[in-house]
C-alpha cells in the first residue's frame, strides 16, 4: 500500500521528477502493475479532474499530471495482464475542418492516453473525408472526438456525421463533441452521441461509451 500511496499522491501533487523511479521500483518491490494502473494511477487522475473541474487546479497543472501519468503508463504497459489496457478502448481524435486550434485536443489526447486509452490523432483541420478514412482504417476505433475552437468550424462537425451516415458505417462507431463555442443541444442538432464540456469530462464520457462495446447499434 506505500507504492500505492505515494504514486497517487506523487501524480495529484503533479511531481513529474521522480515518478518513472518510484513506478520501477514499485515493480522490483513486488507490487504489481495492475495494482499500480487501477489502484494508484487511475483514480489519482480521476481526483486530479476533478479538481480541474471545480477551478482548484488550473490548465498547465492538469498537463503536467496527465504527461507523469503517460510516462508511468509507459513503464507499465509490458507488465499488465494482456487485456488490462486493451480494455479502455481506442479513440479517433481531431478538430474540425479548418480549425487549426489544438490545445484542447491535445490535452484530451493526454489524458486518454494516461487513462490507457489507445489513441489515433489525426491533427487539425481534419475534413470529414479524413475522419472517414480514419474509421475505416480502424474498425476496432469504438469513439470518434472532434472538438472546435470557432463557430464557423462547428458545422463541420456535422459534415463529419452526415459522411459517416453516408458511408453507411454510423453505427460502427460513437462520436462525441466538445469545444468552447459547442453545446449539448448543438451535439444533439448534429447527431453526435455526447457531448462533453472538457477533458475530464469528455475522459468519463469516453469510457461510458467504450464500455458499451466496441461495435455500438443506434
Amino acid at each position: 500500500m506505500e507504492f500505492l500511496d505515494r504514486i497517487g499522491t506523487a501524480l495529484e501533487k503533479c511531481e513529474m521528477s521522480g515518478m518513472e523511479d518510484l513506478v520501477k521500483s514499485a515493480l522490483a518491490d513486488g507490487v504489481g502493475a495492475d495494482d499500480l494502473l487501477n489502484k494508484a494511477l487511475i483514480p489519482a487522475m480521476d481526483r486530479v479532474g476533478n479538481r480541474f473541474e471545480k477551478g482548484d487546479l488550473f490548465l498547465p497543472e492538469l498537463i503536467v499530471a496527465a504527461e507523469t501519468m503517460k510516462a508511468a503508463v509507459q513503464i507499465l504497459k509490458p507488465h499488465l495482464r494482456g487485456t488490462e489496457l486493451e480494455s479502455s478502448g481506442k479513440v479517433i481524435i481531431g478538430t474540425a475542418w479548418k480549425d487549426l486550434h489544438d490545445i484542447g485536443k491535445h490535452l484530451i489526447h493526454l489524458v486518454l492516453e494516461g487513462d490507457g486509452f489507445e489513441i489515433v490523432d489525426l491533427g487539425t483541420s481534419v475534413s470529414p473525408a479524413k475522419f472517414l478514412a480514419a474509421v475505416g482504417a480502424h474498425p476496432d476505433a469504438s469513439v470518434l472526438a472532434m472538438s472546435a475552437l470557432l463557430t464557423t468550424t462547428m458545422k463541420h462537425m456535422g459534415a463529419t456525421i452526415d459522411a459517416l451516415n453516408a458511408a453507411g458505417v454510423r453505427e460502427k462507431i460513437r462520436v462525441i463533441v466538445g469545444g468552447a463555442p459547442v453545446t449539448e443541444e448543438f451535439a444533439a442538432e448534429i447527431g453526435a452521441d455526447a457531448y462533453a464540456a472538457d477533458a475530464n469530462a469528455a475522459k468519463l464520457r469516453i469510457r461510458q461509451l467504450c464500455n458499451k462495446g466496441q461495435y455500438l447499434k443506434r
